[in-house]
Parts: structure tokens; C-alpha cells; sequence
């Protein structure tokens, strides 16, 4: 590689760095799941979040947002929300008399949908072409969205009175589906100190890039070098899904795309201009298991999702690293 090269790809595993420093302000002891909120950003893809209330969802996804200087919008998810509370409408202007386009809170370039299972299907529903198409229909017209856009959902799981579980085709939308967990005793008490002495709710976070800084580290994930062996990992992984005996629908072919993208962004966070079998491992099972729905007898046998797709990615052989770029990929390393 030459030294602009090398000099492209080290930049955005520092920016990466202090982006994750920054954001470990707000969500303290968490740093796994911030780098693949991270990673998913770079990689344009949408996040689920699910786990219990209070451990800091809303939280990361508003941290993020200022982190990069994005625009931050929130919608609650409620049984009465409408398809427009989303999207927007055209009104009567009485001024020109014509009509004036109220934008929605969907037009952001993180919009966080808080507790999205408890809208019914047709309000869901507004959010599967914003995050497909990156754009938005209103009254026949057709409005791009602002760039980079990114879907932040969560969903409890627990509370199920009253709420309608999301259909597989917008789960499959999602690039990773994410859970946050509880704090140990010592990040706890850090978080209960650092409240105290900042006398405020929020810390206040710093805007490390603006968005052209995390387009810039979309597009270096775009130049991370893919070997065919690891594209046929990505691959086998998928199948491996769909092919478990307890297994009604396996994972799409949208599901290996987002392994790669996965892989990419975490190259360029390592500061690495190739992918590795080690990238997609660490993004396997948060990419999979929303998009892996079981058959009816293996509930009736208590058989659990993650169970499954642990199984499935066990049993698909792992690509040697020296094979794929050379007897000395340390070389290649930045």
C-alpha cells in the first residue's frame, strides 16, 4: 500500500477511537456494543436495540448522534401514532395558498423509534422504505432523506401487553440486532458518581467529526480489500441459518451483505485496508439472530433462537487469515 493509503486508513481508526472515547462519556463499561453501534453507522445500517428499560438505549443513540455532529430525532411509539406523525405532511399554506410540506421527525440523520413494537403494523410499516430506499413518499411525492440516515429502534422484552412484534421483513431490514445489559457493580457506581458531580442528567459530549467525517469513514470502508474466501464465509454463514433443522426461515441474502459491510467498518475501526475472518465473527450473531424465525415444534421443545444460531455458526469452518492475503498479512496491517 502507499503512504497515502496507510495514511487514509490509520486516520479513521483514530477518529474511530476518540469518536468510541467520547461515547463511553455517556455509556459507561459498555465498549462492545458502542463499537458495533459504531460500526453499523459506517456501515450505513439500522440498529435494534432490545433489552430492559434504564440501561441507557436512548441514551447511546442520542450520545451518537452528537459524537458526529448528526441531527437527532425521537419518535415514541405508541398504539394511536399515525403513518404521518412519521413521515410528514402537506398542508394548506393560507399565505401562498398552496400546499407546504411539514417535515417529520423521519427526516433526521438519526431518528431514534423508542419502543417501535408497541405501533401497529400500518404505522411500522412507514419506516420500511426510509430504511431500504433512504426516502420518503408523501402524497405521491417522493423525498430523499438526509445523509448518512440511521434507524436507532429498541424494544423491551418484556411488557409484551399491548404490543405487536415486528413482521420478518422489517426485522430483516436491521442491520444487527443489539443488547446492552446491565452494568457491573464498579460501572454503576461510576455512573452514580459522575451524575453527582456534573450536577445534570446528560453529560455534555463533543462533537469529535461532523458528518463528513463519518462519510469519509463509509467511504474508506468501501476501499477495505475482500478476499472471495471470506465473501463464501459470509456466505456459509447465512446458509448455515437456513439450513438448522429447527429453523422455519433462515437468514436472507441481505444478512451476508451485512456481514461484509460489518467486516469493512471494522477494518477501517482497527485501521486495517483489508478484511478479516475475525471481522465477520465479531458481527455473526448480532447480525443473524433477528432474522432467524424457528419452526412451531421447536418452541413446543423450549428451543431458543440464540441457541440455534450459535449452533450454526459453530458448524461452518473458519477461513484461514494467512491463506487470504499472503503468507505475511502483518505486512498489510496499518
Amino acid at each position: 500500500m502507499d503512504d497515502m493509503t496507510v495514511e487514509r486508513f490509520t486516520g479513521g481508526a483514530a477518529r474511530c477511537a476518540a469518536i468510541l472515547d467520547e461515547l463511553e462519556k455517556a455509556v459507561i463499561g459498555k465498549r462492545d456494543f458502542l463499537e458495533r453501534l459504531l460500526g453499523a453507522a459506517i456501515a450505513g445500517g439500522h440498529v435494534l436495540i432490545e433489552d430492559f428499560p434504564g440501561l441507557a438505549k436512548t441514551l447511546a443513540a442520542k450520545s451518537l448522534a452528537r459524537a458526529v455532529g448528526g441531527v437527532f430525532k425521537r419518535i415514541q411509539f405508541t398504539p394511536d401514532l399515525l403513518p404521518a406523525d412519521i413521515t410528514g405532511a402537506y398542508v394548506l399554506d393560507r399565505a401562498s395558498s398552496g400546499l407546504r410540506l411539514i417535515e417529520g421527525p423521519i427526516f433526521a440523520n438519526f431518528v431514534l423509534a423508542d419502543e417501535i413494537n408497541r405501533a401497529p403494523p400500518k404505522t411500522q410499516s412507514a419506516l420500511l422504505e426510509a430504511m431500504e430506499e433512504k426516502q420518503a413518499t408523501l402524497e405521491g411525492c417522493t423525498l430523499a432523506l438526509p445523509s448518512p440516515f440511521m434507524v436507532i429502534a429498541t424494544q423491551n422484552p418484556i411488557e409484551y401487553e399491548g404490543t405487536f412484534p415486528l413482521p420478518e421483513a422489517q426485522l430483516d431490514r436491521f442491520m444487527l440486532r443489539l443488547t446492552i445489559g446491565y452494568p457491573s457493580e464498579a460501572d454503576e457506581l461510576t455512573v452514580l458518581l459522575r451524575r453527582a458531580e456534573r450536577k445534570a442528567d446528560e453529560p455534555a459530549l463533543e462533537a469529535i467529526c461532523g458528518l463528513e467525517g463519518l462519510q469519509a469513514l463509509a467511504a474508506e470502508a468501501e476501499n477495505v480489500r475482500v478476499h472471495p474466501d471470506l465473501a463464501s464465509y459470509a456466505v456459509a454463514l447465512a446458509r448455515a441459518t437456513r439450513d438448522a433443522s429447527r429453523v422455519a426461515v433462515g437468514a436472507s441474502p441481505r444478512a451476508s451483505l451485512a456481514l461484509l459491510k460489518l467486516a469493512r467498518a471494522r477494518a477501517v475501526m482497527e485501521g486495517r485496508g483489508y478484511a478479516l475472518p475475525d471481522d465477520i465473527k465479531w458481527c455473526a450473531f448480532e447480525a443473524l439472530i433477528h432474522r432467524v424465525l424457528l419452526k412451531p415444534d421447536a418452541w413446543a421443545s423450549d428451543a431458543r433462537a440464540d441457541e440455534v444460531v450459535r449452533a450454526a455458526i459453530a458448524s461452518v469452518a473458519v477461513p484461514k487469515a494467512d491463506r487470504l492475503y499472503g503468507e505475511r498479512p502483518e505486512e498489510q496491517r496499518l
